[in-house]
């Protein structure tokens, strides 16, 4: 460092093509050292900043060229010396841990991004970069479902990653927003395989309460589902039990009921993203695979693992089912399972679900979001949605709107 100086350039002004290329053309021509550069764009508002190493004898002509560039292109440039230790000590901070908190909602407004930024500072973390990820909004022609989404890129060490959590949890309740917060490392860019619940997370249905309410037998099947939610029976024999009930029933009315399904906001979307980006899809459900591969066609799934209705030969429904019962334990392991048949780690799945009997395989997957679920649910996934669609989801594995196609919109 002799004889050299450290200075960083602040350049800010109306963005154009060909910018920072002739910037860089007075840089290279004195052989100056970039040792670190950003740049940030808002509303065509550009804002640049280098840091730079320079020697003594050149810095002058480099400031005096930049000087006139500026006026040249009518943007500001504004020079601030560097000192050794302010230098070393910004490189100390950088091997910190970095997180990535996300936050979604219909819309977000001044009083949630404050409520945000105020909860990374009272955690002893540093904002590095602030994203956004969902697509500009029309004020002439708003979007009847709009989505809104910033991203936070933080480092440092929460004090308190529960109580983080929580917060996240209360700011969803009384600011209708939905946040996640996770470790930036490469398993958080590298997600592979992602595993879905069926009733009330692909579709906003419980199957088998249709089924009961063409058979006749609703009130005693809810009753059943009510004594199971209380703890009274576990989910085999409510399974069961339920089943039962069912016996009589015509093929043909599950076939009815699967091509009126009432498919969850921004599944399309979702759907189309995840296949064209080449992650593997798997439905786990404690549902009934009638119903499962009717997704599987639609959509293109890789999976579904689901609970099969034994049909006699007259194309009714014995009571009865068919194989190993789909229940929370079990959606764990096959979603063990697949990841290892892939050679996908653990860390690069993902699980999304909205009931008690998906808990297991959202706290085995790398990545767990509980879609609009019971309190139980949210409170011990790592990430929720409540506020928005399931497409959602593409903002927690970090997809900008501006990434994807017009179809996928």
């Amino acid at each position: 460092m002799a004889n050299e100086e450290l200075m960083l350039l602040r350049i800010t002004g109306e963005d154009r093509p060909g910018l920072t290329a002739s910037v860089m053309g007075i840089l290279s021509k004195y052989d100056v050292n970039i040792q670190d550069i950003g740049q940030a764009d808002i509303h065509s508002t550009l804002s640049l900043g280098i840091l730079i190493r320079v020697s003594d004898e050149k810095s002058g002509f480099v400031m005096k060229d930049l000087l006139f560039k500026a006026s040249e292109l009518n943007v500001n440039i504004k020079f601030y010396p560097i000192t050794i230790d302010e230098y070393e000590a910004w490189v100390a901070r950088q091997g910190k841990n970095r997180y990535i908190l996300t936050v979604l909602g219909r819309r977000l407004e001044a009083r949630q991004i404050e409520a945000v930024s105020q909860l990374i500072k009272d955690q002893g973390l540093n904002i590095d970069g602030i994203q956004r990820l969902s697509g500009r909004a029309s004020i002439l022609h708003p979007r009847e479902k709009n989505r809104a989404c910033i991203q936070f890129s933080v480092r440092g060490t929460p004090r308190d990653k529960e109580s983080l959590h929580a917060e996240l949890l209360k700011m969803s309740s009384e600011l209708e927003i939905d946040g996640s917060f996770q470790t930036d490392n490469m398993y958080r860019r590298m997600r592979r395989l992602i595993c879905f619940d069926m009733d009330s997370t692909l579709i906003q249905a419980e199957v088998i309460d249709e089924l009961a309410r063409k058979h006749g037998v609703y009130d005693e099947v809810a009753a059943i589902t009510a004594s199971a939610m209380r703890g009274e029976i576990d989910f085999k024999e409510s399974f069961t039990r339920r089943c039962k009930l069912l016996k009589g029933l015509d093929v043909s009315v599950m076939r009815e009921i699967a091509e009126n399904l009432p498919f969850t906001e921004g599944l399309d979307r979702l759907m189309y993203v995840l296949k064209k980006y080449g992650y593997k899809i798997a439905i786990l459900s404690g549902g009934f695979t009638f119903f499962g591969e009717y997704i599987q066609k639609k959509y293109g799934i890789d999976y579904v693992y689901a609970n099969e209705l034994e049909i006699d030969e007259t194309g009714h429904l014995t009571g009865n089912y068919v194989g190993e019962i789909v229940d929370g334990k079990r959606k764990a392991e096959l979603l063990r399972l697949i990841a290892q048949v892939e050679k996908v780690d653990l860390q690069q799945t993902i699980a999304v679900g909205d009931g008690a009997n998906d808990l297991p395989m959202l706290n085995e997957a790398g990545l767990g979001i509980a879609f609009h679920a019971k309190p139980r649910v949210v409170a011990n996934a790592g990430q929720s949605i409540t506020t928005i669609g399931i497409d959602g989801v593409l903002y927690f594995l970090g997809f900008k709107d501006s990434y994807l196609d017009e179809q996928a919109q």
